[in-house]
């Protein structure tokens, strides 16, 4: 567990290393959001119809279906991979109801996953009416469709009030020695393994909170200098680092709060 490497992935990790779950959209709201979409591209079609002079297509069989076909890439992939893209996992549906899609990881989508929801949903959504998707949608617990899987993506509601716990408190004995210590970037998955640990020491075994203490903090030693005093408890060091970075946290945000009020009064 203190090997290099094994705290390495990236989660979505706040600054009290917190390790934020966001609540999976449920299927309903899914399916209204697509159905506004679906809205919103018919209208889309519609006026470019309208716009388009009829009589250039007549003259131009040719012309037409070459339109015909560009036209139905755009609407059943370019739009979607567009949007989702520049968006960051929005659609104008996602936008109303407060959804967006994300990484299996909660991390931001790129231009590879908005691509492999796109294709796979052309067939899945359009298809089959949507019939495939929420069939696939019913069969999991955050109602990913083919495209989700494929893509290692689901789609959460953004719109929800995280409550996060309290941190651990500062041992008396190494106030003064966090106060000066320089405190490196911790690696997320090393700095959530640390709060959930601090947070369910009660639940241990001596043995295995012992244990788990010593690998804890033989992994976060080389982020931290100088080194805490030899006599230092593992666990108290551990509580020490986090409530260390909580506190300069705090007060960072308490000078960019009072240098924006100076600036715009």
């Amino acid at each position: 567990m203190a090997q290099r490497g094994i705290f390495d992935s990236e989660r979505f990790v706040t600054s009290e290393a917190v390790e934020i779950e966001l609540p999976a959209a449920a299927l309903p709201l899914r399916m209204v959001s697509g159905l506004i979409d679906l809205v919103v591209v018919a209208a889309g079609v519609l006026l470019l119809v309208l716009v388009l002079p009829a009589q250039l297509f007549a003259r131009d069989s040719a012309l037409g279906q070459a339109f015909g076909v560009v036209l139905v890439a755009v609407v059943m992939a370019g739009l979607p991979i567009t949007l989702e893209t520049l968006t960051r996992g929005r659609t104008v549906g996602k936008l109303v109801m407060g959804l967006r899609t994300v990484r299996d990881d909660t991390g931001p989508i790129g231009l590879r996953h908005a691509i492999i929801r796109a294709l796979a949903g052309t067939v899945e959504l359009w298809m089959t009416l949507g019939g495939l998707a929420l069939l696939v949608a019913t069969t999991n617990e955050k109602a990913r469709r083919i495209g989700d899987l494929l893509a290692g993506t689901y789609v959460v509601r953004d719109r929800v009030r995280l409550r996060l716990p309290e941190g651990p408190v500062m041992p008396e004995e190494l106030r003064a020695w966090a106060a000066q210590a320089d405190l490196g970037v911790l690696p997320a998955a090393l700095a959530v393994a640390v709060r959930q640990f601090l947070q369910r020491t009660g639940s241990l075994t001596p043995e295995a909170r012992g244990r788990t203490a010593s690998e804890l903090y033989a992994a976060l030693l080389p982020h931290v200098a100088p080194p805490p005093p030899p006599q230092a408890h593992p666990e108290s060091v551990l509580a020490a680092v986090l409530a260390e970075r909580r506190r300069r946290d705090e007060q960072r945000m308490e000078r960019a709060d009072a240098l924006r009020s100076r600036l715009l009064s």
